[in-house]
């Protein structure tokens, strides 16, 4: 493996190492419950799960993570989906989405087939949904469920597969080193998320959307996207980027990470539920975990591929 790749996983578990001896220190000084500390140590319990998860797959090369994000977007969906509670109807339609266009979405990605790839879900399975729900005869409610299990795979496998395509782009002078632009990606959203929650927390006063997360504030916005995208700078030595190219890349993901997490907040509140699952105890599902990544990948992916690969 990489000898980069291999220190940035040991900083890394080093720094949730860390982060988890705080959090406990900080658990034992407060004898009162006090919901923000509870909270800190639930996001840092999930980064162990998640880095675990994704070190993991790296290690074991370019076709363990794509199986991995398969196995996420699997997952992903499936939250979803129990999420907008589909009829009857629906179920011939959902056996395609789950056991066929997503693994063949992930099939292209891996033999890397950019153009079917970028348009097999987007085009040929927006265009066999409705067809599949019309053919099983349940026209109520038809347009919104079809929509639905539309938008469910956008979100879940379209979207999210943008990230490990990353793998499979040929970028000159970068050869078997794209782990580290897709580590790169996966830590400047995820920090981005964490130093949000850090200058909320401790400056936060203006709420952005109250309606959707009264904890996501202006102050926290600004300071955690900052703080974040100055991590991207410093990590432009492990990527094809300039400096100001990687603190520029930086920015835009982050930005588009926040909106993701927004996007994500407006489909629970809409469902009246909190998480969109458990998948990891105290601190909800799959989505919860990626819903940066889902909004900052495809934006990412492609300008990588536009002006690198």
């Amino acid at each position: 493996m990489d000898p980069q790749l291999k220190i940035l996983l040991a900083v890394l578990f080093l720094l949730l190492g860390i982060a988890s001896v705080i959090g406990w220190v900080l658990e034992k000084r407060n004898q009162q419950s006090n919901a923000v500390i509870r909270n800190l140590n639930a996001r840092i319990k999930a980064w162990w799960v998640m880095c675990l998860f994704f070190s993991l797959a790296v290690l074991l090369g370019p076709k363990m993570t794509l199986a991995l994000f398969t196995l996420m977007s699997f997952l992903a969906l499936r939250e979803f989906v129990t999420l907008i509670a589909p009829g009857r109807g629906d179920h011939r339609s959902l056996f395609w989405a789950f056991f066929v266009i997503t693994p063949i979405q992930y099939y292209l990605i891996g033999i890397g087939w950019y153009g079917m790839s970028m348009i097999f879900i987007p085009v040929y399975g927006c265009l066999w949904m409705p067809i599949r729900n019309a053919l099983a005869g349940d026209t109520e409610n038809y347009m919104a469920r079809t929509a639905l299990v539309q938008w469910a795979l956008m979100v879940c496998v379209y979207f999210v597969s943008h990230a490990p395509a990353l793998l499979f782009l040929k970028i000159p002078g970068y050869v078997d080193q794209n782990a580290k632009i897709l580590f790169f990606l996966v830590i400047v959203v995820q920090m981005s998320d964490v130093l949000q929650y850090v200058w909320g927390k401790t400056l936060g006063k203006h709420p952005i959307a109250p309606a959707l997360s009264p904890g996501k504030t202006i102050e926290g916005f600004v300071g955690g996207i900052l703080s974040a995208s100055l991590v991207g700078m410093a990590m432009y030595r492990i990527t094809p980027f300039s400096w100001w190219q990687a603190g520029l890349f930086s920015l835009l993901i982050c930005i588009m990470g926040f909106f993701g997490g927004l996007v994500m907040s407006a489909i629970k509140r809409d469902r009246g539920v909190k998480d969109f699952g458990s998948f990891i105890e105290g601190h909800g599902g799959m989505l919860d975990r990626i819903d940066s990544i889902i909004f900052s990948a495809p934006l990412f992916f492609h300008l990588v591929r536009f002006y690198f690969s």
